[in-house]
């Protein structure tokens, strides 16, 4: 047997391609608690106080970035065990995404941060009850568009008005895939609520691993039907 034949059949074996996996998943994960450092320690620092809600806000935009790479790496991922280079993929995404993530998380931020100020301030308000259950709705449905709007803008090239679009268009048209995103929003709700943010982004590469694995419709239908 030649010793490129051998090296082929050593990483591509089933537990070559497992071990493969861990690496990338280990390597992701570092990489995204590396990029939402700032974060993490701004949110610890913050006091829970409603005031504070803008404040919170600022320290999520780096959070749009990262899990975009992280997308991108994730689905670029080699099986070969012999030919990883999670790394380069996590920053080749970062690089070539952060731009357009951020046309769509930073008005999305702004959006809930509007939401979550007004839901604070609601009794002040004195509008009738069901318009916090509207503001809810409005938030989770928005919460569900920006998953697929960094999915897509994570793995294609798109402008950011296509992006808004065929991430409106994909709540409708995948419900499947809104129901899977909606139960990883109850889960990461549920974790921050009993654990903290810290433990959140410990379980980011699950999470944005889990949300590429929801939105692999999505991702196929986009191929076949809207590029090249």
């Amino acid at each position: 047997m030649s010793e490129t034949a051998a090296a082929r059949r050593f990483g591509e074996g089933p537990l070559s391609r497992a071990a493969a996996l861990i690496y990338s998943l280990l390597v992701v994960e570092l990489l995204l608690l590396a990029a939402v450092a700032p974060t993490i320690v701004g949110l610890v620092l913050l006091d829970r106080d409603v005031s504070n809600i803008p404040l919170a806000a600022v320290c999520l935009l780096p959070i749009g970035p990262a899990l975009s790479a992280a997308l991108y790496a994730l689905h670029h991922r080699r099986r070969d065990l012999t030919d990883l280079h999670p790394a380069t993929a996590f920053w080749r995404g970062y690089r070539a995404g952060v731009r357009g993530v951020l046309t769509i998380w930073v008005p999305w931020l702004a959006g809930l941060t509007i939401i979550g100020v007004n839901l604070a301030h609601f009794s002040a308000g004195g509008v009738p009850g069901w318009w916090a259950v509207l503001l809810v709705l409005i938030a989770v449905a928005s919460a569900l568009w920006i998953a697929n709007a960094l999915t897509i803008t994570s793995l294609f090239a798109f402008r950011a008005a296509d992006v808004a679009r065929l991430a409106s268009y994909f709540l409708v048209r995948s419900p499947r895939v809104a129901v899977g995103n909606a139960c990883l929003l109850v889960v990461a709700a549920g974790v921050t609520v009993v654990a903290s943010e810290a433990v959140l982004a410990v379980l980011a590469f699950a999470f944005a691993a889990a949300l590429l694995r929801n939105c692999r419709p999505m991702i196929a239908e986009i191929q076949e039907k809207f590029t090249e």
